[in-house]
């Protein structure tokens, strides 16, 4: 092995000790004191400085490329910690204990149950501000099912059994829809209403739904029963 070939590989090692610059120069001093000046005494003199300047120059150049590496080390650690805040999961839009579960019938038979995880809600103020809409969806029979939810009567804060329900299911993406004849088809008995987040516009809502209807298919012959759902989740009196 040259020496040149041997300070390569004392510089390797010293890097992975932490203290590659100052083995590096050692080494680096060592193979220029090799250098033979063609046996003239006279450039000696002259070779001096040359080797000063080129011992010089391999420092700056050391020293540029330790910089280089520390930017790219920071430069991976701030695009991890990005990707670390892209790995984070969203607060569930249902609250931690958001749930829906039923049973379909008929053109849409399946058994549902939604956790918070599983889970979107949204929710809207109708027309005139007369009730809200709550709208649950989920993923069922490998699609994605909307369960939308009108009170018409439902008031912020309030509870109570027996509250007209329009009830309207969608597959998303497929175009077809379901939704209750009228309004005295189904009904919902609403449990709790509690202000969340300090005691804003949003509340943590719950209760079930009733219906003694199917919701018939529009555009469509078919038709979906839900005798009984359950729900819960996050309600925003302040949406429109």
């Amino acid at each position: 092995m040259t020496p040149k070939d041997e300070a390569a590989c004392h510089f390797r090692e010293d890097a992975r000790t932490g203290q590659p610059v100052a083995s590096f120069f050692i080494h680096i001093r060592a193979h220029l004191s090799t250098i033979d000046p063609l046996s003239d005494h006279e450039q000696a003199n002259t070779l001096h400085p040359i080797r000063e300047k080129s011992l010089r120059a391999l420092c700056l150049a050391v020293v540029g490329l330790a910089f280089l590496s520390l930017g790219a080390c920071e430069r991976a650690t701030e695009g991890d910690a990005k990707l670390q805040a892209l790995d984070v999961a969203e607060e569930p839009s249902c609250g931690d204990a958001g749930r829906l579960s039923t049973q379909l019938y008929g053109g849409i038979a399946k058994q549902i149950s939604w956790a918070a995880g599983e889970l979107r809600c949204e929710s809207m103020m109708r027309p005139d501000g007369k009730g809200v809409r709550l709208r649950f969806t989920g993923n069922a029979v490998g699609n994605q099912l909307a369960i939308i939810l009108a009170l018409p009567e439902l008031r912020r804060g309030f509870t109570g059994k027996e509250s007209p329900t329009v009830v309207t299911l969608t597959v998303e993406g497929s175009g077809r829809f379901f939704s209750t004849p009228t309004l005295e088809s189904c009904w919902s008995d609403i449990t709790t209403q509690d202000p969340v987040d300090g005691g804003n516009d949003r509340f943590d809502i719950s209760g079930t739904l009733y219906c003694v209807a199917p919701l018939g298919e529009i555009n469509g012959e078919t038709a979906i029963s839900i005798p009984e759902l359950e729900f819960r989740g996050i309600v925003d009196w302040s949406a429109t």
